[in-house]
């Protein structure tokens, strides 16, 4: 990532824009794609930097400029500039804003609030925040935080708290003490998102995903063998039922069974949010696989509103409507949706066509066709050419082993096998592709169908608003991908639990990150600024003297421009100095 100069003359005119770009590779070829326009980077734009990084951070750590010039020394000496060294450089940008962002969202004062013991050599606040700050920058297991991220980086003079005061038992007990808060700091951070973000929390967008294990996890009940959307079959797993807002920030989860089915976890999860939050007039938001008779009965028995994602099967029932070319609203192009009444009258259906989805679902259907088609051919004269009586049984075993595997095109084929005395194999195989089901695959592709019992918003509004699923569906990803949620080494179900939430803390952090980049105007890809700034480092300037010892200054080495572009954006102010842990641990 680096900065592009765009020089634009006008009426006379020479005006100088900055672009922050990336170096994207596109199979053989590497493009650059713009991730913020940075515009004049004038006084104006410091200031409106500023002013974000105020409303983020608070009076407590309100920022200056970027840097400042260091006081004078009160006493002079004599330097051996042929001696003079630098040593001991660690990465210091990247734990340095997570401890900013860690602070921002009042985690900090939560954490020393609740989780402060007495006679301990390191206090669990602290723990807390390493394990959590280790997530966010460099995930990785408690053992390698102990034995290496810990001592490569500046965190030790950032919280005061010496290397060799942390290791692995203290962080695994860390777990434990933060695990017991799981619900204050989930209504903690539902109260300092909102506040930051100016959240409403009108729409609860809800899914579920899995994580693996890699041993056997005899000691977690929870670990059981299921659905795995890791595929990774062959090992024990959990389910994580997460709830977000429209936007994606997290409200809070629930870890069930490995084994669990979605269908199952509803009614659950919206107990539990509503006893912590209040029911209110929340719109509940969920796919298709959270759909059962029992789970639409209880959602309106207790007046609950909801907009749910519909089985494909549920089409048939509005075939004709599908096939009706009337009321139908063009809401952007390639897309149109319909409104249609429920017969009792409680609910409304909408009706989706997509002409992106219809090409994808038409290509798929017909490569499965041709399968079949390919497959009973080459069957057809594997027995024509046999000389030798064949079983019925087998050949239609045969035959349902390929319908199996190509699902999706099964029912477009009626294929018999009849017996054939005239044929040395003594049977024959009739192949012929069901017309109607053309028809139907024609007419259904492409279309899906929702349903709700909102009354007053307009189709358009609740197709934009299911849609905003991708958001739980994107926390999954960072999860999974950025914090590395998986695959879970612990086996107690309590310590399994503490490295979930710890996930959950900092996926917090991130999407803290991204609407900050965002209102900065910075885009909205957190790692890539988490990178750049990983690239300044901390080191001790060894200077030494004709007389006395050493001098020895702890010091943050400026960054690059580029990373300098960024902080500006971001209204943030590096320190110069540090005090290193060592003095701290003596104080």
């Amino acid at each position: 990532m680096y900065l592009r100069r765009s020089v634009v003359h006008k009426l006379g005119k020479t005006h100088i824009y900055w672009r922050l770009v990336e170096s994207v590779r596109n199979g053989r070829h590497v493009r650059q794609r713009t991730v913020a326009t940075l515009g004049k980077l004038d006084a104006a734009g410091r200031a409106r930097a500023s002013g974000i990084a105020r409303h983020f951070l608070g009076p407590k750590l309100e920022q200056q400029a970027l840097f400042e010039e260091a006081p004078a020394l009160p006493s002079f000496a004599r330097v051996r500039t042929d001696q003079v060294r630098v040593e001991k450089g660690r990465s210091f940008g990247d734990v340095w804003l997570a401890w900013t962002l860690w602070r921002a969202l009042g985690l900090d004062d939560f954490c020393r609030e609740h989780l402060s013991g007495e006679h301990e050599r390191v206090d669990w606040a602290d723990v807390a925040a390493i394990l959590v700050l280790a997530r966010f920058c460099e995930p990785a297991s408690e053992l390698h935080i102990a034995e290496d991220w810990y001592g490569r980086t500046a965190l030790d003079d950032i919280l005061g708290i010496p290397w060799a005061r942390i290791h692995s038992q203290r962080l695994y007990r860390g777990l434990d003490h933060l695990l017991p808060h799981k619900e204050e700091l989930e209504k903690h951070l539902k109260g300092r998102l909102g506040s930051l973000f100016d959240l409403k929390y009108d729409l609860m967008l809800y899914d579920v995903t899995s994580t693996y294990f890699e041993g056997e996890a005899l000691a977690n009940p929870k670990a059981q063998r299921g659905h795995s959307r890791d595929h990774r079959r062959d090992c024990k797993q959990v389910c994580i039922g997460l709830v977000v807002t429209r936007e994606g920030y997290p409200v809070g989860y629930e870890v069930f069974a490995g084994n669990r089915t979605d269908v199952t976890t509803v009614q659950e999860i919206v107990e539990t949010m509503e006893r912590r939050y209040g029911q209110a007039e929340r719109v509940w938001v969920m796919d298709r696989g959270m759909i059962s008779v029992e789970n639409l009965e209880w959602l309106k028995a207790a007046a609950r509103r909801f907009l749910l994602g519909t089985p494909k099967s549920e089409l048939r029932k509005w075939e004709r409507e599908l096939a009706e070319e009337e009321r139908w609203e063009k809401i952007r192009p390639g897309l149109e949706v319909k409104l249609c009444r429920s017969p009792d009258g409680d609910e409304t259906f909408i009706l989706c066509r997509s002409d992106d989805r219809e090409q994808k679902e038409e290509a798929i259907f017909e490569r499965f066709r041709q399968r079949i088609r390919v497959g009973v051919a080459s069957l057809t004269r594997r027995v024509e050419r046999s000389r030798q009586p064949l079983e019925t049984g087998s050949i239609e075993r045969q035959i349902g082993r390929l319908l199996e595997r190509n699902q999706r095109a099964g029912n477009a084929f009626e294929i018999t096998v009849k017996r054939a005395p005239d044929h040395p194999s003594g049977i024959r195989i009739a192949m012929q592709e069901r017309e109607s089901c053309a028809e139907w695959a024609k007419l259904s592709h492409g279309a899906y169908i929702l349903r709700t019992n909102v009354t007053d918003w307009s189709a358009e509004e609740l197709w934009r608003t299911y849609t905003q699923l991708t958001d739980a569906e994107a926390a999954f990803r960072v999860a999974k991908s950025d914090l590395r949620i998986r695959p879970i080494w612990h086996q107690r179900e309590d310590r399994v639990e503490g490295h979930i939430l710890v996930c959950f803390l900092a996926y917090a952090m991130w999407k803290t990150l991204e609407g900050w980049q965002s209102k900065a105007g910075l885009g909205s890809s957190p790692r890539t600024v988490i990178e750049e700034l990983k690239r300044v480092q901390s080191v001790d300037v060894v200077l030494p003297i004709d007389e006395g010892p050493e001098l020895r200054l702890r010091c943050v080495v400026r960054p690059d421009p580029e990373v300098a572009m960024l902080l500006d954006r971001l209204g943030l102010r590096l320190p110069e100095r540090l005090r290193p842990a060592e003095e701290l641990a003596g104080v």
